[in-house]
């Protein structure tokens, strides 16, 4: 089970993506494992709102793992579970499974005035799932390209909003101590989404300053993510301690690039970056 054992480390990166992928092929020499656990902590450094020019340090944490073929992940602020088990030696591979998300944008840490004056907005609880579809052992044994579309709803009526996210990955080890992978991804999101963080009502125009705004739903951002992973104990086929990295742009586009939170307070362009530590048992 080389290839199983040596992408154990991989889900300490769900900051940025889904849990890691099962193994293809299995060694003679090694039983089946279908259980494991990651934990991880780290730093990152995000907008302080979306589409803010100021920037904040938080805490990361990251929890990821497998119990009995069935995989569960924490991607920053979201939690998704696959429950479709992967078959041994497959090429293609299937995901499906719930999410839930916490949106805490706006709800505190805003470096703008002018945004801080329109107010602190309530955290929203996103609900929904994510489906796709895998291709393992593409140009080498141990490569993955992944396909995968996620719905969330909000169940809070904070934004009250959809929000849909097709995403490309692939992901491949550049040795036994090192694995990397590429990602693009883009939201779309409702006309209540706009309005909640991206419009000025023209209350909130008197408050900050900036003039009103009527933000209308559609292609809302597109990001690309770099993510990476280093054993600090040999050798990812074994368990032990990994250091992560994650680094991404993102784009903010249409009514969502021109609001005034952004064009004048902020930035449409976004970045962000995570470092930390893992272990996996």
């Amino acid at each position: 089970m080389i290839r199983k054992k040596m992408l154990r480390v991989l889900p300490v990166l769900a900051l940025a993506f889904a849990a890691a992928p099962a193994f293809a092929q299995d060694a003679p020499d090694e039983a089946p494992d279908n259980n494991s656990l990651t934990l991880g902590a780290g730093v990152g450094y995000v907008p302080s709102y979306e589409g803010s020019d100021d920037y904040i340090l938080i805490p990361v944490g990251v929890v990821s793992g497998k119990v009995g073929g069935i995989s569960f992940s924490s991607r920053g602020t979201s939690f998704n579970v696959d429950v479709i088990p992967d078959a041994k030696d497959a090429k293609i591979e299937f995901f499906l499974g719930p999410a839930i998300n916490i949106r805490l944008d706006r709800t505190s840490r805003i470096k703008d005035p002018q945004v801080r004056a329109l107010g602190e907005l309530d955290a929203a609880i996103e609900v929904g799932g994510t489906a796709g579809v895998g291709f393992n052992r593409l140009l080498n044994p141990y490569d993955r390209l992944s396909l995968k579309l996620q719905v969330l709803k909000d169940v809070t009526d904070t934004h009250g909003s959809t929000i849909v996210t097709p995403s490309i990955e692939c992901e491949t080890p550049l040795s036994t101590s090192t694995y990397v992978g590429l990602g693009l991804s883009a939201d779309h999101v409702g006309d209540s989404y706009a309005r909640t963080y991206f419009s000025v009502t023209p209350a909130g125009s008197v408050a900050s300053g900036l003039p009103v705004y009527n933000a209308d739903g559609g292609w809302k951002s597109w990001r690309l993510s770099l993510f990476g992973a280093h054993t600090l104990t040999g050798d990812l086929r074994h368990p032990g301690l990994s250091l992560f990295g994650v680094a991404s742009y993102y784009r903010l586009k249409g009514d969502f690039s021109r609001s005034p939170i952004v064009s004048i307070a902020g930035d449409p362009n976004q970045y962000f970056a995570a470092i930390g530590l893992a272990y996996t048992f």
